[in-house]
């Protein structure tokens, strides 16, 4: 049955608030509401399904005494490669020390120091020491068992596990509810859920590629749907990679935390040689996406890379990084006598749904934040340990902008029956899913060309054609706009590598915003180039 010949069913009343994710910068916006109802609808039960839940370094503040927002600001600002807000990552910087507070009154046990004072570490690319971590490698973990702890006792929270968002509601210049599908996706029916508000919370996008650090959950509907309701994107190009997966055959690959390379573990081939010293004077601790390809490098030449960690962290490894030592133990590695084998995987995508400094988006009723948006803040290139910091610090200013702001609600007669769908194969078992993975990260990775472009675009609107289901052209248009901005960008610049423009060129010193009909048209002059 085609997608839009059944009507979903109403819930019975109307929702203030709907947070579509229930990952942290959705649990923060609704702690940071109440007392104000809220209903956070999330795919997976809360926690499981995010990737906050999996970061292992930290959130970044400037709390040291010889820390500035000054140098946070001009670090973050030079990881981004001249395209960052700074009026943006401003905001950012300056609240962050506010959130880390909240997240202590929230009960995250953030590491201490024997004097009781907050334990700061550095990361690449940070001139100073001020990333908060949790035993290490932990701090998304422990951040989200406290929230979730902290959400469960809220009574204003009601959470609804297992609702797969499907559709955005718009009327008019106004978004005014989603329509969701229960039973993790699975249901034959759907539900609409009016709303006075809507905020996207729902994550990245790493599973649109082969190799990734992200959860199943991560595969990009949420930029789709804002996409297709007709939000505009920003940066679809810039995708970042982490370049220390651990290259053990999983999905999702494990990580191995870059605190690892800050606490001097080194990278080398399988010759033992210290490959990123020829590349960048910073060598290890260099910008992501220039380490991305260093690895990717010796990865394609056959030589391999592996992360040494036997000398820099050895017997304190099963202490100082639990996580990390687990993945590799499991898989047969001993890290601390052994190198870690690595490869680049998709790790966080710097594009997503243009917002501003109170988090709305270009359409009315609709906020966005977290990983699905993009504020500016990462510029072509994030800095490490700053998708968290911008997960709380823009989720607190959606609550403060929703409690002076919301619009009058609005119900329809949606019916009561939802009918049959075609709907219900699992996306991630997919054949289609597969085949845009391995066409993503052949042709729209960590390098690209005009022509792999090219062909991963009419590859994709190929994959569209096929298949019918709502969740997959959700997903396929997030591909659509990543690969057409990357197309479009004739240039170098952060975590986008074009190997036939590989400077920087001035003229491209700015954001990319994109729409769905934008993407389009590019669709339509490369189908005709190909039918000439």
């Amino acid at each position: 049955m085609p997608i839009d010949s059944f009507r979903p069913q109403s819930w019975n009343g109307i929702d203030d608030i709907v947070i579509v994710g229930g990952g942290l910068a959705g649990l923060f916006c609704a702690l940071k509401l109440a007392p104000r109802p809220v209903t956070i609808l999330a795919a997976a039960p809360i926690g499981q399904g995010a990737s906050s839940a999996w970061a292992q370094g930290g959130i970044a503040a400037a709390m040291s005494p010889g820390d500035t927002f000054e140098k946070h600001v001009a670090d973050t600002l030079e990881a981004g490669a001249g395209i960052v807000d700074e009026k943006m990552a401003r905001f950012m910087v300056s609240e962050g020390p506010a959130r880390i507070h909240d997240l202590l009154e929230y009960g995250v046990p953030f590491d201490r120091d024997l004097e009781g004072k907050l334990l700061l570490s550095r990361e690449a690319a940070h001139s100073e020491r001020r990333i908060v971590r949790v035993k290490g490698d932990m701090a998304g973990k422990a951040i989200m068992e406290a929230l979730i702890s902290a959400v469960r006792k809220t009574p204003s929270i009601r959470v609804l596990e297992g609702y797969v968002v499907e559709e955005l509601v718009r009327e008019g210049r106004f978004i005014s509810g989603v329509v969701a599908r229960p039973d993790a996706g699975q249901s034959k029916n759907r539900v609409h859920f009016p709303a006075r508000a809507v905020v996207l919370c729902s994550g990245g996008v790493g599973h649109l590629y082969a190799v990734t650090t992200n959860p199943w959950e991560a595969c990009g509907q949420g930029v789709g749907m804002a996409a297709r309701a007709g939000a505009i994107i920003a940066d679809p190009e810039f995708v970042q990679f982490h370049p220390t997966a651990i290259n053990i055959g999983r999905d999702p690959a494990p990580l191995a935390t870059e605190a690892l390379r800050g606490d001097g573990a080194h990278l080398i081939n399988s010759a033992g040689h210290r490959f990123m010293l020829d590349i960048h004077e910073d060598g290890e601790l260099a910008p992501r996406d220039v380490v991305s390809r260093g690895v990717f490098a010796e990865v394609q030449a056959g030589r391999g890379a592996f992360l040494d960690c036997t000398k820099a962290v050895g017997a304190h490894f099963p202490d100082m990084f639990p996580t990390v030592y687990a993945s590799c133990i499991a898989a047969g590695i001993d890290p601390v006598t052994q190198p870690i084998p690595v490869v680049p995987a998709v790790h966080y995508h710097m594009g997503g749904v243009l917002t501003d400094a109170e988090g709305r988006t270009s359409i009315d009723g609709l906020w966005a934040a977290g990983e699905v948006t993009s504020t500016g803040v990462h510029g072509a290139n994030r800095l490490a340990s700053n998708s968290l910091l911008e997960a709380v610090v823009f989720a607190a200013r959606i609550a403060e902008n929703i409690k002076g702001m919301l619009p009058e609600p609005k119900i329809n007669d949606w019916g009561k029956n939802a009918g049959e769908s075609d709907d219900l194969v699992t996306i991630e078992d997919s054949p289609a899913l597969k085949r845009l993975r391995r066409v993503m990260s052949d042709h729209v990775g960590v390098i690209r060309s005009r022509e792999g472009l090219a062909t991963a675009i009419r590859e994709i609107a190929a994959l569209e054609r096929e298949n019918s289901r709502m969740r997959f052209h959700n997903i396929v248009t997030t591909a659509k706009l990543i690969a057409t901005g990357a197309y479009l960008r004739e240039e170098s610049r952060g975590g986008h590598f074009r190997s036939d423009f590989t400077e920087q060129k001035a003229d491209w010193k700015h954001r990319t915003f994109l729409t769905l009909a934008d993407a389009e048209k590019v669709v339509a002059d490369l189908s005709e180039t190909a039918a000439a």
